[in-house]
């Protein structure tokens, strides 16, 4: 088993989880929002994950 694809499949369920109770608890105005700003957040994401896999490599 390879520790770094663990690590970035829990990372990836944690950020997919969050995103999805962020969008499920939020307004009907928030989520709309939410939609409009989809990219960002993939971006952001993407920036976390490779934030957090750069802690447990170095």
């Amino acid at each position: 088993m390879d520790i770094k694809s663990l690590i970035k499949g829990m990372t990836a369920g944690a950020a997919v989880g969050l995103a999805c109770y962020a969008f499920t608890s939020a307004s009907p105005m928030k989520k709309h929002s939410l939609k409009r700003d989809a990219a960002r957040t993939m971006k952001a994401a993407e920036s976390l994950i490779q934030d957090i896999t750069s802690v447990f490599t170095a």
